[in-house]
C-alpha cells in the first residue's frame, strides 16, 4: 500500500506547489476533503459489503471534491484556477486510501501518517517559490506582496519539470547526506 499512495501523492507535491500559497490551499483542501470523508465513511463501512463500498466511496469521493472545489470558485477563485487540474485527483486519493485500508487506522495514526506529506508540501512549495520568483508568500493576501529576497528566480523551478528538478537535488542532497554519516559510522568501529 506504500508505495502506491507514495506515488500517488508524487502528482499534487510535484504539480500544485509552484508557490507557498498553492501549496498550502492544496493542502488544506486535501485534509479537509479527506477529513469529512473519513466521517461520512464511517457510519456507511460496516453496512456495505462485495464491492459495493468501493462504489459509495468513490461516489462520496467524488461529491465532497466537487463541493471543496466549488467552494473555493466561489471564495479562492485565483487559487482554484491555478490548482483545478488537481484538485480533480483529490476524489482517486480517497477511493485508494479507502481501498487500502488508511480510513480503519486510529485517527492519530492517521494524522501521523498525512502530517509529514502535508509539511513535505509547504516546504517544497516554499522552496520552489523561493528560488523561482526569489520571493516567499506572495500571492497569500491581496495586500501583501511577499517577503522579497532577491529581485528575480529561476521561473523554471516553477514549472512541473523544475520540480523535478529540484527533487532529484534534494533526493541527491539526502543520499550524500546520509551516505558520508553511514561511512563515518563505519570507520569508527573499534
Amino acid at each position: 500500500m506504500k508505495h502506491t499512495v507514495s506515488l500517488l501523492m508524487l502528482v499534487p507535491l510535484l504539480g500544485a506547489t509552484p508557490t507557498l500559497d498553492a501549496a498550502l490551499g492544496m493542502t488544506l483542501m486535501l485534509g479537509a476533503v479527506l477529513g469529512v470523508f473519513a466521517v461520512c465513511m464511517s457510519p456507511l463501512r460496516e453496512r456495505l459489503t462485495g464491492t459495493s463500498p468501493l462504489l459509495i466511496s468513490l461516489i462520496v469521493a467524488a461529491t465532497l471534491t466537487s463541493c471543496a472545489d466549488l467552494a473555493a470558485q466561489r471564495w479562492f477563485l485565483p487559487w482554484q484556477q491555478k490548482s483545478e487540474l488537481y484538485i480533480g485527483l483529490i476524489a482517486l486519493y480517497c477511493v485508494v486510501l479507502e481501498y487500502h485500508g488508511f480510513f480503519g487506522e486510529p485517527v492519530a495514526a492517521r494524522v501521523k501518517r498525512c502530517a509529514p506529506f502535508g509539511a513535505l508540501m509547504l516546504l517544497f512549495g516554499g522552496l520552489r517559490e523561493i528560488i523561482g520568483h526569489g520571493t516567499l508568500g506572495r500571492g497569500l493576501t491581496a495586500h501583501w506582496q511577499g517577503l522579497v529576497l532577491f529581485p528575480e528566480g529561476l521561473h523554471l523551478i516553477t514549472l512541473v519539470p523544475g520540480a523535478f528538478v529540484l527533487l532529484g537535488l534534494l533526493l541527491s542532497i539526502r543520499q550524500a547526506w546520509t551516505r558520508r554519516n553511514s561511512v563515518t559510522k563505519e570507520t569508527h568501529r573499534p
